[in-house]
């Protein structure tokens, strides 16, 4: 049987919904959607399958779904969830909140981590608890609508990730003796460029063959056979893919852009960028307008 607690509601110009269940059995099949979700177990047990992967579920813990996840619950105990469902607008410029381009930067790297931690997203107590501290502030505000609920719940639900953020990187940290063996060195590599992406100096192969206990040529080396492309080349293109997105997803002019990802300069990005899409920036935003 479904309990529904309270009403779904859009809010936030209908980037931010929040869903609360009780409930016995999971009846959805699984499913992916094109939003992020943050679950929250506040009591209950059972099975949570994320891309395939199936582990225990239990109250407190918080789960992190991206696009494109696929995932279903199998219920042992009666479950209470609530889920914050959420769109890439609610950290783009179309809410002007004054630190949107670390927003952006949490959900790149949301967006791009390897996905090889799908269950519980956080792994320090003292993080899940602010959590929940938090989520109770966003349901109250959500409920009660007063002057600047929005920018609350906007900048509580940035906070919430840049905590899970911490909480995955500090797992993927090489020199924490609790890394598992499990994660390949590669994995730790590109771990680290993609939350480094906006840094020049910690991408460069000198910073990188330092931070992995690795000479500048053997990193080369071990980096091409893994990838099939060299650290400057998958730099490149990952930084491509960042520019994409924020042509996609927001307002930024091509010179703000080019400054958050390290670029001289708006027409050094711009000669990278035609290199990769045979079109410039603005071209490729006017074909977004065109096609949209």
């Amino acid at each position: 049987m479904l309990k529904k607690m309270f009403m779904n509601r859009y809010t936030l110009h209908e980037t931010f919904v929040v869903h609360q269940y009780s409930i016995d059995e999971w009846e959805a099949k699984p499913h992916n959607h094109n939003y992020f979700e943050i679950i929250f177990i506040e009591q209950g047990k059972g099975y949570h399958t994320i891309n395939g992967i199936r582990f225990p579920y239990k109250e407190n813990n918080i789960f992190l779904l991206a696009p494109e996840d696929t995932h279903h619950f199998e219920i042992e105990k009666r479950t209470n969830f609530t889920y914050f469902k959420f769109t890439e607008l609610l950290f783009s410029s179309k809410i002007n909140l004054p630190d949107r381009k670390y927003w952006l930067q949490r959900i790149e790297q949301l967006l791009h981590h390897p996905n090889i931690i799908p269950g519980d997203a956080i792994s320090h107590e003292g993080d899940r608890n602010i959590i929940w501290d938090i989520h109770n502030l966003v349901l109250e505000e959500f409920k009660n609508e007063k002057i600047y609920y929005q920018e609350i719940i906007s900048n509580a639900i940035s906070t919430i990730l840049s905590i899970i953020v911490r909480n995955i990187s500090e797992k993927y940290n090489p020199k924490k003796k609790e890394t598992p063996a499990s994660y390949n060195k590669i994995d730790l590599i590109l771990s680290h460029i993609r939350q480094n992406a906006y840094d020049n100096d910690r991408t460069k192969i000198n910073f990188l063959a330092d931070k992995f206990n690795m000479s500048q040529s053997s990193i080369s080396t071990y980096f091409k056979r893994k990838t099939g492309e060299s650290i400057h080349q998958y730099v490149t293109k990952y930084k491509m893919k960042l520019v994409e997105y924020r042509l996609q997803h927001t307002e930024f002019t091509i010179a703000e852009i080019a400054y958050q990802l390290g670029y001289t300069d708006e027409s050094h990005l711009t000669k990278t960028f035609k290199k990769h899409f045979e079109m410039s920036p603005k071209q490729y935003r006017k074909e977004l307008a065109i096609n949209n």
